[in-house]
């Protein structure tokens, strides 16, 4: 990928949203792109895993978990299966585990923090939803780019 976010926020500033919160990040590849795709979940990563299991593949899927710091909603099996099927990467509002594994896989993953507890299992949250955390709008079918200089969202392919 042979994209910056500086450069990209020098050229198209006026058109671009930047997102606030300085993520960790879990996953082997440091710099990735792709359109959005939403969930809001809190506490619970059933959803997750089905979104995973039938996005496109290049798509970013940005999970909104209220900022919990008290499970994962993302470890190494969901990281495999994100690989497998070619997204780009995970931008997680909440925390990752297996982080030592998550590196070691091609796929982006940011997240808050690291929890090494499981999440519930009970299938509640929404799907498609614009989010709104990290000062930005977070719009399904709108481009999200992140890279080591942070996060930034565009209404377009840039």
């Amino acid at each position: 990928m042979s994209f910056k976010t500086a450069d990209l926020c020098d050229e198209f500033s006026e058109e671009l949203q930047v997102c606030e919160i300085g993520f960790q990040s879990y996953g082997g590849n440091r710099r990735f792109s792709g359109p959005i795709a939403t969930l809001q979940v809190y506490e619970d990563n059933v959803l997750v895993r089905q979104a995973l299991e039938t996005l496109p593949a290049g798509t970013v899927l940005v999970v909104d978990g209220g900022g919990s710091k008290r499970c994962a909603l993302l470890g190494d099996v969901l990281g495999a299966i994100a690989e497998s099927r070619g997204l780009a990467g995970v931008i997680i509002n909440g925390c990752a585990r297996d982080v030592a594994d998550l590196a070691l896989q091609k796929i982006g993953v940011l997240a808050i923090g690291s929890n090494p507890l499981k999440s519930k299992k009970e299938g509640k949250g929404k799907r498609d939803v614009v989010l709104e955390f990290g000062g930005v709008k977070w719009t399904p079918g709108h481009f999200v780019y992140a890279d080591e200089d942070g996060v930034i969202l565009s209404p377009r392919a840039l």
